[in-house]
């Protein structure tokens, strides 16, 4: 379900699930975390691209697949402390830990965790007819793959706090005018391509610097956030109102929440 290609120092990774817009089943979770690990061993990788077959970059979690097993939730929050990183934090914030740059090369549907995942990588070169969504609210869930550790330096704080509270897609231009993109284009592989021949002519050694002290500079209270990401999401999953989200979302809409909780 995830492609792993290595070709002229450019390590192509591709969601490969097109069925169903690439949405993101357990078994990819467990194979973006190999693939991070095999780039970053691989000291002849100049660049990493992560792209979506067919028309689309990911809808998203496949929460239908990922639910059926309690036991698939547990791997995918379980850390040995708040502050490290679980395994759906990792397939974002991984892509940080690589010393070469990582562009998102996104088409279509960039839902959920597909975005999340995308706002992990340096750059972001979006085609003007994609959408974009943090989703997680639909389900009554909240944003914990790590974007919020990302976004603290793309987007100020009362649109992060409303782009996922309404969970609404919104158009790239938009995405763009918020700070999510990096590159407007109509042909994505195109810019792309433009992008790793600027990149590829500058030293390894260079941008690997520069990406370390851009990290430093706009580094946020990281495991902090990481806590309070997974902290918040098991409060959810244990919620009554989170079950009634979830059937909502499903196309139910005789819905009533009970009164929240203190948080």
């Amino acid at each position: 379900m995830i492609k792993l290609e290595k070709q002229n120092g450019i390590a192509t990774v591709t969601l490969c699930r097109a069925q169903k817009q690439n949405a993101l089943s357990f078994e990819m979770f467990i194979e973006l975390k190999k693939a991070i690990r095999s780039i970053k061993k691989d000291r002849s990788i100049r660049a990493v691209v992560i792209t979506g077959d067919g028309e689309h970059f990911c809808a998203g979690l496949d929460i239908s697949s990922v639910m059926a097993s309690p036991f698939n939730i547990i791997k995918l929050l379980f850390k040995w402390l708040p502050g490290n990183q679980n395994l759906a934090q990792k397939v974002v914030l991984g892509w940080q830990s690589l010393s070469v740059p990582v562009i998102a090369q996104i088409n279509g549907n960039c839902l959920g965790g597909g975005l999340q995942i995308a706002l992990g990588a340096d750059y972001r070169i979006v085609h003007h007819d994609a959408k974009l969504a943090i989703m997680e609210a639909r389900w009554g869930l909240c944003p914990d793959m790590g974007a919020n550790v990302m976004m603290s330096g793309l987007v100020k704080r009362d649109q992060a706090l409303w782009l996922a509270s309404h969970a609404n897609p919104i158009s790239a231009l938009q995405a763009n005018e918020l700070g999510l993109v990096t590159q407007l284009t109509d042909n994505t592989q195109q810019a792309t391509q433009n992008m790793l021949n600027i990149l590829l002519e500058r030293s390894p050694d260079t941008l690997a610097a520069i990406k370390r002290v851009t990290q430093q500079s706009y580094k946020p209270l990281q495991r902090k956030i990481l806590a309070k990401e997974t902290l918040s999401q098991i409060r959810l999953l244990l919620s009554s109102n989170t079950k009634k989200a979830i059937t909502k979302a499903k196309g139910k809409t005789d819905i009533t929440y009970s009164d929240s909780k203190r948080w």
